[in-house]
């Protein structure tokens, strides 16, 4: 079943397709472990791992003066053989026991790279500042047509709609500053730089909007996509949680970008409330069809021991002057996926935790990642490229703020790891198109992964029987199954079937049947 399909079910609908025993279909799409949609049961010590990104060097420092403390929300995407990012550029100071944020006016600005690694900022020579355009300034707060806009709250990105126009093949949502005109205006620019409003006034208006709003072209329903800050009591297992008032993201779709229909607040598979900031939602470029988000958790903590002892006390005891949460919040990231753009399946641990106690880390503010992944090299010379996230450090700290790059593995999400006992994940009932399976695994030296392919009744089908399967160790991303050494499944394609995956000291990452059935 595709999304599209499964978004056009009603709710009671779509929870009985979920267990109806009928075979998915996934065709030749590379399928994770970011949710339990696939899977039947995990059996011996096989589990779900959630995997964590690794801190790598810093990719920009926000310390230019029309930049500063409170600058994030930054939007990152590939755009050919440029990386480019957008964010918002803001200073606050709270030096005085008040939170202060009048030294200017709040930015979007650009930076750009040539590897996802080493930024720049480049002069655009657009907008004035204190008698210069001498900046990175790409979008400035205040009136743009009959718009009014608050520049400090962009999400920006290249429309992959292959309908879209060339005067809008950028599009980016950003807050209205009109309190008479509350919620998100649609712009559109043909390089990035230059924009205009697509309306007179915000198309989305059902919302908080105190976060970073994005839209998006969602490439398996052929529609727009919004994700935005509400207010919420929540659902959770079908039952309203409480209290009113909690952060909380809400959803909805538009075949044009500007009329908006379906407005949702998302539901969640097995996760209690906490209050979410940003979302971060977007189809994952290496399986479009899941759509993978990073939301911040945001939490008070009380006045304890452990918080006095975290980093910075005497900043973290003036942030509390001006309001108490400054000083007691803390904020983490968060990994969720969804098959529908609804119905998410949230992992309730920390994807990236504050980590190691350092200055600038531990506060209101740090770990917010960025919106969204893109694909670098490896630091390690010959080895598969990686991904590439990035999140905020140093907020509301000095005269500046930061953006870390963390690294993961491509698909490295989440895995089904086994350790030397041993462990099996069985499929449900799938069907596929194709001649190949090829696995992104990793094992240890003394560690295996293999494949039985079975029929409904649990039966291994001849010819691909775990004790068939030529033993497959190392550490890829992408290699090819076989069987008494054929590689070859094609006279299975479109037969109903279930996978069976046999790993010892193991982690499988991602499979995905390729190249053309005969």
């Amino acid at each position: 079943m595709t999304r599209r399909q499964f978004a056009q079910l009603p709710a009671a609908a779509a929870a009985l397709a979920q267990n109806f025993p009928q075979p998915i279909n996934i065709a030749q799409r590379r399928e994770l472990f970011v949710d339990r949609h696939l899977i039947d049961r995990l059996s011996g010590s096989a589990t779900l791992r959630l995997h964590h990104p690794q801190p790598r060097e810093i990719a920009l420092v926000h310390d230019a003066p029309w930049e500063g403390t409170g600058s994030g929300y930054h939007s990152i995407f590939q755009d050919g053989g440029l990386y480019r990012m957008y964010y918002k550029a803001y200073h606050i100071d709270i030096s005085s026991g008040k939170m202060r944020a009048d030294s200017h006016p709040g930015f979007c600005c650009y930076a750009e790279s040539d590897d996802g690694i080493h930024w720049r900022k480049p002069n655009l020579n657009l907008h004035d500042f204190r008698g210069s355009k001498a900046n990175n300034i790409v979008l400035a707060s205040g009136p743009m047509g009959k718009a009014n806009l608050d520049a400090a709250h962009p999400a920006v990105f290249k429309d992959a709609n292959p309908a879209a126009p060339a005067h809008a093949r950028y599009k980016a949502t950003v807050r209205s500053d009109d309190k008479k005109a509350h919620g998100l205006i649609a712009l559109q620019s043909p390089d990035g730089f230059h924009w205009t409003p697509m309306s007179e006034s915000p198309v989305i208006t059902n919302g908080a909007f105190d976060s970073q709003n994005l839209a998006f072209w969602d490439p398996a329903t052929n529609q727009y996509r919004a994700y935005w800050r509400a207010f919420t009591g929540g659902v959770t297992n079908g039952e309203t949680w409480k209290p009113e008032g909690l952060r909380a993201i809400r959803t909805g779709t538009s075949p044009d970008f500007l009329h908006w229909k379906q407005s949702d607040d998302l539901r969640y598979v097995d996760s209690p409330a906490e209050q979410l900031y940003t979302n971060q939602v977007k189809p994952y470029h290496r399986a479009p069809h899941l759509l993978i988000g990073f939301p911040t958790r945001y939490l008070e903590r009380d006045t304890h021991p452990s918080l006095e002892a975290l980093p910075e006390p005497d900043h973290r005891q003036q942030r509390s002057t001006a309001s108490r949460r400054y000083g007691t919040a803390i904020t983490e990231a968060l990994l969720m996926a969804s098959r529908d753009g609804v119905l998410f399946h949230r992992w309730n641990e920390a994807f990236l935790r504050p980590g190691a106690e350092r200055p600038g880390t531990w506060n209101y503010g740090h770990q917010y990642i960025g919106w969204h992944l893109v694909e670098t090299k490896s630091n390690l010379p010959g080895a598969p490229n990686e991904l590439s996230l990035y999140a905020s450090e140093s907020y509301w700290t000095g005269d500046s703020s930061e953006v870390r790059r963390y690294s993961l593995r491509l698909d490295g999400f989440v895995s089904v790891n086994a350790g030397y006992n041993g462990g099996d994940l069985l499929t449900r009932a799938l069907r596929f198109d194709g001649g190949n399976l090829n696995l992104n695994f990793a094992t240890s030296a003394a560690g295996a992964v293999r494949v039985e392919l079975q029929d409904l009744q649990g039966r291994p089908l001849p010819g691909f029987s775990a004790a068939e399967c030529d033993e497959l160790f190392g550490d890829t991303v992408h290699r090819t199954v076989t069987w008494k050494g054929s590689a070859d499944v094609s006279k299975l394609a479109n037969t109903p079937i279930k996978i069976r995956f046999v790993l010892k000291d193991a982690d499988l990452y991602a499979y995905q049947f390729t190249g053309a059935a005969k």
